[in-house]
């Protein structure tokens, strides 16, 4: 490899852009179906600036340079996170340095889901929902129930007021029936005979009191 040059390889469709003091860069992603994209940097020269009117050149290396880049691109997402760069060692990245970042970068997005199904868990709510984790649930494969950017119209609740999606039959927090046919058809409720007439018909939840 060309010493005066270093080789960025990103691993996911993400395009990304730093600036500094001596360029600003732009660090490809890969199109679809590709397995990574690569950036090549070059050495730059920076300027220290004394304040007196005196200057000093300071040459920054290409290796630098892409070192600083990726800490950057990967730290942005907090604390041991990684979204796909790496400086490769040589001019193209190995089929080790490529399959060492997809293990990093699956075990991070898995990281990012379980933390999206805590939080979803907790408020079912979309606007705790970050883009970066829904990234990671589409990249994995995953079908996740807060994945989608437009959810419809919550309402709530007429037994406690929980707020639910439309189109939920039988109501998480108190097991009011909602959707009386689909609870019917998913086996949700049971009818059973109205008391002193063997034709009506009540349902009673098979998930508990209804509130």
């Amino acid at each position: 490899m060309n010493s005066e040059l270093a080789v960025i390889a990103n691993i996911t469709e993400q395009c990304y852009a730093a600036h500094r003091t001596y360029g600003t860069f732009q660090v490809a992603g890969c199109a679809k179906g590709e397995g990574c994209a690569l950036t090549q940097v070059t050495p730059r020269t920076a300027v220290m600036d004394y304040g007196d009117k005196r200057t000093l050149p300071l040459a920054v290396t290409a290796r630098e340079i892409a070192d600083d880049l990726c800490r950057e691109i990967n730290s942005d997402a907090g604390e041991r996170s990684f979204l796909g760069v790496f400086v490769c060692a040589g001019s193209a990245p190995t089929e080790q340095e490529l399959g060492a970042a997809r293990e990093k970068l699956d075990q991070f997005y898995r990281a990012l889901v379980a933390a999206a199904d805590r939080e979803w868990e907790r408020s079912h709510s979309y606007l705790f929902i970050n883009d970066l984790q829904r990234r990671a649930a589409a990249s994995l494969g995953l079908e996740k129930e807060w994945f989608t950017t437009t959810p419809g119209p919550a309402a709530e609740c007429p037994g406690c007021g929980e707020r639910v999606k439309p189109g939920v039959a039988v109501c998480r927090v108190c097991h009011a029936v909602l959707d009386r046919d689909k609870a019917l058809a998913l086996g949700l409720i049971q009818p059973v005979p109205g008391p002193g007439n063997s034709d009506a018909r009540v349902e009673r939840p098979l998930t508990g009191k209804r509130g």
